[in-house]
């Protein structure tokens, strides 16, 4: 069966496996004081052009999430998001679950509607300076994915509006990374890893969904702030091997092989959606990521599931589904083809 329903179902790229197995009975000192996870975090602040940066590694996003927003965040204070946004949706409250509020945000095609946020912003300000900030939940954090869960894009001017919108009312921006690579090497990207990087308070750079076995690498932009080790270790988050998650973001980030990996993803999507348009299909949204999405009839989905994995996304009305499709790193022509003609 093919299989398209995630971009995480792979293993790891042969590079990182190939220096696994080298380095599998070397002693490491553990909880990230290996030379591996010296010699990533190096290479990731040198790729984000911000030397001085703190870098956490960390295994997961759900992990990751949870725990940058709990350093951030103090007891009555919430992040904004999207409605569609990952902490909103699809992390079972982990966010609520250490005390803080996730502040649902309207979103177009995924993306916060900005001028929406920005009315928003001034009336809460208007109202909490009229009533008392104690009385509500305060918002400190503005969340936002890169590429969002529909597979769209901020551009520069929209993260630019973003930081001057967080400035004016003292909000740190976070940006969610899971996908970060598949976003920068789309043709619609406008921004460089290290824009980005100078824009956000914090972001992180996802590797289990790009090419590594698990993995995520926070960075810390804003010289201010800090994700504790203590809070990590208290998440259940500081990995005792944490020369698995060095090696893993050393090898992919050793002569840009994260970015030409992903680079593939978006090649192969590209062919994907292109071939379906020419097959007559209804695209929803405009994604120039990994992830497609189309609208399929509901008689012809349990056909469909016989032969290819994809994602149940949405309903659009009693007769009509909106699918995913989403490619990964190491999707092949040959799968997409034989997907094309399943179609």
């Amino acid at each position: 069966m093919l299989k398209f329903s995630c971009d995480y179902m792979e293993g790891c790229h042969p590079a990182i496996l190939q220096r696994l197995a080298a380095v599998n009975l070397e002693k490491t000192d553990g909880y990230g004081y290996d030379p591996y996870t010296r010699c990533a975090c190096e290479k990731i602040r040198e790729a984000c052009g911000l030397h001085q940066a703190e870098v956490r590694l960390l295994v997961g996003g759900t992990h990751t999430n949870t725990i940058v927003l709990d350093a951030l965040l103090r007891h009555n204070q919430g992040v904004m998001a999207a409605t569609t946004g990952h902490i909103n949706v699809h992390e079972s409250g982990a966010i609520e679950a250490c005390g803080h509020k996730v502040m649902p945000l309207p979103a177009l095609d995924g993306k916060i509607d900005l001028d929406h946020l920005e009315h928003h912003l001034a009336a809460l300000k208007t109202e909490y300076d009229a009533v008392g900030w104690e009385h509500y939940v305060v918002p400190r954090v503005l969340y936002a994915s890169f590429p969002t869960e529909m597979g769209t894009l901020y551009t520069r001017a929209d993260l630019e509006r973003m930081r001057s919108l967080c400035d004016d009312y003292g909000l740190l921006l976070f940006i969610d990374g899971a996908r970060l690579g598949y976003g920068l090497m789309s043709p619609d990207c406008d921004i460089s890893l290290p824009q980005l990087a100078r824009l956000c308070d914090v972001f992180y750079i996802g590797g289990t969904k790009v090419g590594a076995l698990f993995g995520e690498a926070v960075v810390v932009s804003n010289p201010a702030l800090t994700i504790p080790r203590g809070l990590i270790k208290q998440r259940g988050a500081l990995l005792a091997k944490g020369w698995l998650l060095g090696l893993q973001f050393d090898t992919l980030f050793t002569h840009g092989l994260y970015f030409d990996i992903a680079r593939n993803a978006i090649t192969q999507a590209m062919r994907l959606r292109r071939g379906l348009e020419a097959k007559g299909y209804t695209m929803h949204g405009h994604s120039t990521t990994n992830q497609q999405f189309l609208v399929l009839p509901n008689d012809r989905l349990p056909a469909l599931a016989e032969r290819v994995g994809f994602d149940n996304f949405s309903p659009v009305d009693h007769h009509h589904t909106l699918i995913r499709l989403c490619t990964s790193w190491a999707t092949t022509s040959q799968q997409v083809d034989q997907l094309l003609e399943c179609l």
